[in-house]
């Protein structure tokens, strides 16, 4: 996909996000109005066309969502870094089934671009642990996810 401009998700990148994993949500900041950047891990592909991430409903990307609702998630994946554009909207202020107090953002994805800079490409894609209780954290990753497949 180098080069190129997609209006949604190609299938190898709607499979990299049928489960949790890392990328960066880069939101317009209701205060400064300038960049703000998070990394999430609960995202998920509903279709090519819409993404969904759980987040705190209480963490800037929320306000920042209801101030201004262009976003763009950045993923690492298939050899290369792509940019997914489009306009987010708080679908749920509170995630049933889970215990902590989450929002679910959908994103609608205007376009993908793959943003890798020219004659490269990702040999080691990101990897991450959680810091505390890994039996609970596996166990929150799972409720998290199949609370945002049934919403």
């Amino acid at each position: 996909m180098a080069n190129r401009v997609e209006p949604g998700l190609i299938p190898a990148l709607f499979e990299e996000l049928q489960s949790e994993r890392f990328v960066t949500v880069s939101t317009v900041d209701y205060e400064t109005n300038g960049p703000n950047v998070s990394a999430i891990s609960w995202i998920l592909a509903k279709d090519e066309q819409t993404l969904l991430f759980a987040v705190d409903q209480r963490s800037r990307i929320v306000k920042n969502i209801k101030d201004n609702p262009l976003v763009v998630v950045n993923l690492i994946a298939n050899e290369s870094t792509y940019s997914i554009a489009g306009k987010a909207g708080v679908s749920l202020e509170s995630l049933s089934g889970v215990p902590l107090k989450l929002a679910l953002v959908q994103l609608a994805i205007h376009e993908v671009r793959d943003v890798m800079f020219y004659g490269s490409k990702i040999s080691t894609e990101p990897t991450y642990e959680k810091t505390y209780d890994k039996t609970a954290a596996d166990r929150l990753d799972r409720q998290v996810i199949e609370a945002m497949k049934k919403a």
